[in-house]
């Protein structure tokens, strides 16, 4: 089953760790490009011998070992509930889930909003069901965040500064800051520089280690750093559609609707918790429900005129 191929996977991306000395707590970016080769995880992941095998994506959010732990269970259950066989992938750093999922290299993945109205709108992607929040709510919000001795206070305080972002596909980590600079009259040239991290982790550690000035990351991560009082919250974007996972338009009919259904009964806070792994800290804390094209349409609208989707 999954959960055995769990442990060949983490101590795969720790060996990686530790021949290539990058470590998360230094505040170093991961490299995606070193890491646990597909035929790893194809060869743990499947158990059944000959199945066709589902491949999933993601995108990152913590360190890879913490997104594994976090999806590979979720994935045992769909394996469990559909009686199909699911792939766990890592996206190369220098990688785009959007365009991964739109080609066909991921079957299906775990996206923000924008990343995926790339896929669907380049490649026909499908949206499969929307994450609900700890409120139950199919929403949620970016944050700016500083370090806590910072003398910011405010987003119009940001030009002239340096900031960091997560993945350059990152609804929360990227897009969304960016709509809230536009919005304040901050362009990217108003910086005095910016990188793209990888991670709403990495992004964060960017701050922490005074290697830029504020970070544009995630709510539910941002406010937990919050009230350790490791960073300082100075924005709080409006409400946008969330994180979801969607498909490719090429897989068949009876797959999309069997794990459509699945994802819909999935019951991380009843009946399914059990030898799930910190699920409460993902974007989708209680679930999902079925998720269509029009949910996007004012997000889309948005991101084109700012010329996202481009």
């Amino acid at each position: 089953m999954i959960f055995r191929a769990l442990a060949i996977i983490l101590l795969g991306i720790l060996a990686v760790f530790l021949i290539t000395g990058e470590r998360e707590e230094k505040g170093t970016a991961i490299d995606l490009g070193d890491r646990v080769p597909d035929s790893v995880l194809e060869g743990s992941a499947a158990s059944a011998a000959g199945a066709e095998v589902i491949t999933f994506g993601f995108d990152l959010r913590n360190s890879p070992e913490e997104d594994a732990r976090q999806y590979i269970p979720f994935l045992d259950y769909l394996e469990r509930t559909t009686g199909l066989t699911f792939r766990l992938r890592f996206t190369p750093r220098d990688g785009q889930l959007a365009e991964e999922l739109g080609t066909g290299v991921v079957d299906m993945a775990a996206v923000g909003a924008v990343s995926f109205l790339k896929a669907q709108n380049v490649h026909g992607a499908k949206p499969l069901v929307r994450g609900l929040n700890m409120k139950g709510t199919t929403d949620y919000q970016s944050l700016i965040v500083v370090s806590p001795e910072s003398e910011i206070r405010s987003i119009k305080d940001l030009r002239g500064r340096k900031l960091a972002f997560g993945s350059i596909d990152s609804t929360q980590g990227h897009i969304i800051p960016r709509i809230a600079l536009h919005e304040a009259g901050i362009s990217l040239a108003g910086l005095s520089g910016y990188e793209f991290t990888g991670s709403h982790l990495n992004c964060a550690s960017a701050v922490i280690d005074g290697r830029a000035d504020a970070c544009g990351m995630q709510d539910t991560m941002g406010r937990s750093l919050a009230a350790e009082g490791k960073v300082r919250i100075i924005y709080t974007s409006r409400r946008f559609p969330s994180s979801g996972i969607a498909a490719n338009k090429n897989l068949p009919p009876d797959v999309f609707s069997k794990v459509q259904k699945a994802l819909v009964e999935f019951d991380p806070k009843g009946r399914h918790r059990d030898g799930l792994y910190e699920w409460d800290r993902t974007e989708m804390p209680k679930g999902f429900i079925a998720a269509s094209p029009a949910d996007y349409l004012e997000l889309l609208e948005q991101v084109s005129a700012l010329g996202f989707l481009e």
